[in-house]
């Protein structure tokens, strides 16, 4: 498997103090979550009715048809089965050993924290947490979310729960872009990995990196392959499998 880069990838990661990873989709596949975006991802199907599933999992839709919102999350973005791969744990690992500083995350399934890295910026949210929609804004854990009613309700003011996720036609929390965008100047490598980059404003917080060292691992070629400093096309979990291999034994 590429064993150049993947020597030149471990070397970097060895000698980084500040790296950060920004990853996708396909950082999860490996756990059996599918993709979003690929010829057989959630996307390239049609929902109940013949509804697009960018509708279904839209704020529209969540305020408009509520149950068939929740029918729609729960079948398709809700994973409880789904373990850390060895991308998510090979992460944690690199963190624990001080070599990376935070992960940047599309994600919503909460692996990474699952795996045990502490720094993770969720800029579309997750779906292990909710909140009523409230005054108050009362949280849950999805653990807290029963699977009847279809829709809902907050036990303390009977308004609607949602999930803590960005759906479309919502904005990108602020504060958590903002931290993402502080961490991906202050790195000293970027690795970006599992992800077509064709998500905004997401895959631009990448402009704002720095530094020398950017590194980009996907199965399929991406918008910015011309710009990384090292390209690997593998899967992402085998790469981070390789080089924690070489660097932790």
């Amino acid at each position: 498997m590429y064993s150049h880069d993947i020597a030149t990838l471990t070397s970097w990661l060895d000698e980084a103090r500040s790296a950060v990873f920004f990853g996708g989709a396909g950082v999860s596949t490996a756990s059996g979550i599918p993709d979003f975006r690929s010829a057989a991802g959630l996307y390239a199907s049609q929902g109940p009715g013949g509804r697009p599933p960018e509708y279904l999992l839209s704020h529209d839709c969540l305020v408009d048809e509520p149950a068939e919102f929740f029918a729609f999350h729960r079948a398709n973005l809700v994973h409880p089965e789904a373990k850390p791969n060895p991308a998510h744990t090979g992460l944690a690992e690199l963190e624990a050993q001080g070599r990376l500083a935070a992960v940047v995350t599309q994600n919503i399934d909460g692996l990474h924290q699952l795996a045990g890295s502490r720094v993770v910026y969720e800029l579309h949210g997750s779906v292990e947490r909710y909140h009523c929609l409230g005054r108050d804004r009362h949280q849950f854990t999805l653990a807290q979310i029963p699977d009847e009613p279809v829709v809902p309700n907050c036990p303390r003011c009977g308004a609607m729960v949602r999930p803590d996720v960005v759906l479309y036609g919502e904005a990108l929390d602020a504060e958590v872009v903002d931290a993402a965008v502080a961490a991906v100047r202050r790195a000293d490598l970027l690795l970006i990995g599992g992800t077509s980059l064709n998500v905004y404003p997401a895959a631009g917080l990448l402009h704002y990196y720095r530094g020398d060292r950017l590194a980009l691992v996907n199965l399929s070629e991406t918008p910015m392959d011309y710009q990384a400093d090292l390209v690997i096309h593998a899967p992402i979990d085998e790469v981070l499998a390789e080089v924690c291999k070489r660097l932790f034994g």
